[in-house]
């Protein structure tokens, strides 16, 4: 006798990088609801972030998503990079993804952010990245090729993954608020899966009385909202909540 089995209501895989230690422990706390199943796969990354090295892991996408099940459909991918994706482009993202998944619906935090955005009726941000010069300036052209300002941005300066991993909390508040206390920003983008943001969203949003969107975040929600599931109190900030 066999039953459905797991992802009875909605099935998700998600492309973490080898080198991040943060979006799994995010992402355990909102994919919670009975009858979900989120599978993990790993891709190749360098410990350094620059142009180069994103643009490496083009080519092994495939690969890492045809290592997610494909005993049933999934309902949505993810891949979790927010300056890969960036770097890349979310349309070749998704298309070296379907190659292995066909059915499933493909998103990454560069998309998530836009449509998060969107519906949110954000159009100017402030901005704060973990990364070096090359790659934040990558993820500002980008909103701003989409018809989003970016009217204060702030930098860690780092480019490797281990350190980011390690920016204390206070750090990543401290940075959100500073970006986020210009009057005209309407909301700020907080940059990159590795970065720790869950436990400071709402408390950034209850300081600056704006909304705060993460990488992690916004990647989440959309692969909910992709899936059909209701979202709305399944994780942190005025994205799940308002």
């Amino acid at each position: 006798m066999t039953s459905t089995g797991p992802g009875e209501k909605a099935a998700f895989g998600l492309i973490v990088l080898l080198v991040d230690e943060t979006i799994e422990a995010e992402f355990r706390t909102i994919f919670t609801l009975d009858g979900v199943s989120l599978f993990h796969s790993r891709i190749e990354s360098a410990p350094e972030v620059t142009h180069s090295t994103l643009m490496r892991m083009k080519e092994r996408l495939t690969d890492a998503a045809a290592f997610l099940p494909a005993n049933r459909p999934l309902d949505a991918i993810g891949y979790a990079c927010t300056s890969g994706a960036t770097v890349i482009g979310s349309d070749a993202v998704e298309a070296a993804v379907r190659k292995a998944h066909p059915q499933a619906s493909v998103t990454d935090p560069a998309r998530a952010v836009m449509a998060a955005l969107k519906h949110m009726n954000v159009t100017r941000l402030g901005i704060v990245s973990p990364y070096v010069e090359e790659v934040s300036g990558a993820i500002c052209d980008l909103l701003r090729q989409n018809g989003l300002e970016t009217l204060a941005a702030g930098s860690f300066g780092q480019a490797e993954e281990a350190v980011v991993a390690r920016i204390s909390l206070k750090s990543v508040e401290e940075a959100i608020c500073t970006v986020g206390s210009d009057p005209q920003v309407e909301a700020v983008f907080a940059s990159c899966t590795n970065l720790r943001t869950f436990p400071v969203i709402e408390r950034s949003e209850r300081r600056l009385g704006k909304p705060v969107i993460s990488s992690n975040q916004a990647l989440a929600w959309h692969m909910m909202v992709l899936a059909g599931l209701p979202s709305g109190g399944a994780g942190p900030g005025r994205l799940f909540n308002d």
